[in-house]
């Protein structure tokens, strides 16, 4: 039975910056809980950043950007977090190798987790296209990473790679 990473927030631990979660409701992932399939994951905490914390977003491009080096992640009072982001990514990475994780659900929009939509770095609310630092790196390893949005998306993902 394959195992799924998720989001600490959506699994209800306050965890997000301003110390509040996103728990989801969602049927399917209620049933990955009840079958132990989760495993619960927040990169900005592991990454050593406290909660609550300043707000941060991704300014001179996404989540790739930061990988490459091109872009980095700032707090809204301009201090560089991009190290914490990226420690938070490659510890997800390296727990997802360590349990053969090939599916994550991550919080979109967020500067870590957005696998659709991340903010564009002024701290005007204004969102765009693009990938957080954590499913970045994911991706980049073959690590599926679907939001919170794509729930059902994902469980077909899932059945896939498990034998009928």
């Amino acid at each position: 039975m394959h195992k799924v990473l998720v989001s600490a927030c959506l699994l209800g631990s306050p965890v997000r910056y301003d110390g509040a979660d996103l728990k989801s409701t969602d049927a399917i992932l209620s049933r990955w809980l009840r079958e132990a399939r989760v495993v619960s994951f927040c990169p900005e905490v592991a990454g050593g950043l406290p909660t609550p914390r300043p707000p941060a977003e991704i300014v001179g491009g996404d989540g790739q950007a930061v990988l490459a080096e091109h872009a980095r992640v700032r707090d809204c009072a301009g201090q560089d977090v991009s190290a914490a982001f990226l420690s938070g990514a490659q510890q997800a990475l390296a727990l997802c190798q360590a349990r053969n994780i090939k599916i994550a659900i991550l919080t979109d929009r967020s500067p870590s987790c957005g696998s659709s939509l991340i903010y564009d770095g002024s701290f005007t609310g204004t969102r765009r296209p693009g990938q957080g630092v954590t499913t970045a790196l994911l991706e980049q390893h073959g690590i599926r990473v679907f939001s919170q949005h794509q729930i059902s998306q994902a469980a077909a993902y899932l059945a896939s790679l498990e034998p009928a």
